[in-house]
């Protein structure tokens, strides 16, 4: 039985009335137009300036903007540790794992703050600012400057990538708390409505924080100065929330300190967002050398053009890995191309190779009608074009009639490409470890390969370091023979590329000198490994060192391991 309560005395309120009375906007036991009386009889004696509804609406405002920064620190550690480090799907799980489990952390310690939740609100919000919108800037310093030192050092980004997602979600948690403390004390209501109007704004602000990453930070400030700005954005808004409205709750002193903080923050933020061009060039100066021709960013990746000054070599580097190196591009691009083309090759088609290093050897071939690239990113192909250097090195192969460019998502395009319309195709894709590029190593990629072969058709593919990387090379060959190809695996020496030249990906590939490059040639028949006798002889390639290249690679073969498909991908690191 619940016993009936006692009348309640004429100057109190009971809770049903005091939500009824709410609707009114107006604060209790004021009759001075809503200047902020103490009249709160559920325990708050705090005065606000402005009307209890607006003094609610402020603070689910900026609980909704404090998402959305948290959001954007979050999702742009991601994306500079998948570009840094390599593996988004690590990258993701770590950040992601780490930083809600610090958040739990950080909502516990927030519990000691409650007594002092304005200025502890004040203090995170100020302490949240400065910790993620540097955060990239921090990362990306260690990374380029400490990347090639080699030993501790080289677990360096990956330490400062956990460290800061512990330090982001600690902050994080601890807002939740402090945000419901002071939420509550603007105007007492069940528990269950505020977490349902605390958790609302919060979500919806981090919806809002999710799709300005993509769609409007990253194309038009950039990782670095969106962060930044994002920053300054979270420090004048947490700032003007606890200073503004709840300042009757802060101490003189308390107030002077957050102000200094505040300005301390933003002057930091500041500087670092007039100076981050400078701080970008210096970076890539520390990773790629003083001799940079190019470095954009475009829809796709980054691409950096070095080289090509007093006798260095020209070099390509896409999202920060070698692909593309004039001393030896040769030996990479012959062994890729000319063992394929024996046999009818008429009709080709090279699956990326935006570079024209490869539409390059393919012409050297008599008897070539028609070529199409397909290439993914149209910054490469702009710049394989137009380069001096770059387009030198490839022979103007891009603008020969006979060549055909298509900027698509290989797989994509193979999906509505007709089926035996091709005599040869070959692969000059990203490698399979990059996560991004697993679906161009799956078995269905494999078979929508097949159907445009035609009859007696071969393919070549790109298929990583034979020595350095046995288990994703023979993972490729294994999946290639699950789509019904029969193969020849072959490599053959050269400089390192790929995850190993350029800035390092893990600790190991700082340490790694390894020179092999690996490759499979696939048919519907057993494909013959050799030289075509009528074609043009290469510089760098003869049937013995094809064969010894066969031999070498058979002795790193791993056997039993299972095909790659979209479902169930084999070669994320």
């Amino acid at each position: 039985m619940i016993e009936q309560q006692a009348p309640a005395p004429p100057s109190s309120a009971q809770p049903r009335d005091r939500l009824r009375d709410s609707d009114s906007d107006s604060y209790s036991g004021s009759g001075s137009g809503g200047g902020g009386g103490g009249g709160d009889d559920s325990g708050s004696s705090l005065r606000l300036p402005v009307r209890q509804g607006t003094g609610r609406f402020l603070v689910l405002a900026g609980v909704f903007v404090c998402a959305a920064c948290g959001l954007v620190y979050e999702l742009e550690l991601v994306a500079l540790a998948a570009y840094l480090m390599g593996d988004s799907v690590t990258q993701a799980s770590v950040v992601l794992s780490v930083m809600v489990f610090a958040m739990g952390i950080g909502s516990l310690a927030a519990k000691r703050l409650r007594r002092h939740a304005a200025a502890g609100f004040g203090a995170i919000e100020a302490a949240l600012a400065l910790v993620g919108g540097c955060s990239a800037m921090a990362l990306y310093a260690v990374f380029a400057w400490t990347g090639d030192w080699g030993g501790p050092w080289a677990y360096g980004p990956p330490v400062l990538l956990v460290v800061f997602s512990l330090a982001v979600g600690l902050l994080i948690g601890a807002e939740v708390p402090l945000l419901m403390e002071l939420i509550q004390r603007i105007r007492r209501q069940d528990a269950g409505g505020a977490v349902a109007d605390l958790f609302a704004a919060d979500y919806v602000g981090a919806l809002v924080g999710g799709l300005a990453f993509p769609f409007l930070l990253l194309p038009f400030l950039g990782q670095l100065t969106g962060t930044l700005i994002t920053g300054a954005v979270n420090t004048v808004v947490g700032g003007a929330l606890v200073l503004g409205l709840f300042r009757q709750d802060l101490t003189r002193r308390a107030r002077r300190l957050l102000i200094v903080a505040n300005l301390c923050v933003l002057t930091v933020l500041a500087s670092a967002t007039v100076l981050v061009d400078d701080f970008e060039r210096a970076a890539r100066h520390a990773m790629y050398g003083s001799d940079v021709r190019v470095a954009l960013r475009t829809d796709v990746q980054e691409v950096v053009l070095t080289g090509d000054r007093d006798g260095r070599s020209l070099d390509l580097f896409l999202d920060g890995r070698l692909r593309v190196s004039s001393r030896d591009e040769l030996r990479y691009h012959e062994a890729l191309v000319h063992p394929a083309m024996t046999g009818p090759h008429e009709r080709v088609l090279v699956l990326g190779g935006g570079d024209g290093l490869t539409a390059r050897e393919v012409l050297r071939h008599p008897g070539v009608r028609r070529v199409d690239v397909v290439e993914l990113d149209a910054g490469v192909l702009r710049l394989a074009r137009h380069d001096p250097a770059l387009s030198a090195l490839n022979g103007h192969a891009l603008d020969d009639p006979r060549v055909r460019v298509t900027t698509e998502d290989a797989f994509d395009w193979l999906r509505g490409a007709p089926p035996a319309a091709y005599d040869v195709v070959v692969s000059d894709l990203p490698h399979p470890e990059i996560t991004a590029s697993t679906k161009l190593y799956s078995r269905e990629f494999y078979g929508l390969t097949r159907r445009v072969l035609a009859p007696g058709g071969r393919l070549v593919v790109h298929a990583g370091q034979v020595t350095s990387l046995p288990e994703t090379y023979w993972t490729v060959e294994s999946t290639l023979r699950s789509a019904g190809f029969r193969t020849v695996p072959y490599g053959t020496g050269g400089r390192p590329a790929g995850l190993v030249t350029g800035p390092a990906r893990t600790p190991a590939d700082t340490t790694r000198a390894l020179r092999d490059r690996g490759f499979v040639l696939a048919a519907r028949t057993d494909p013959e490994l050799r030289l075509d006798p009528s074609g043009p002889r290469p510089r760098t390639l003869t049937d013995n060192s094809l064969a010894a290249g066969a031999r070498a690679a058979e002795r790193t073969r791993v056997p039993g391991l299972p095909a790659s498909t979209l479902i169930h991908p084999r070669y994320a690191r």
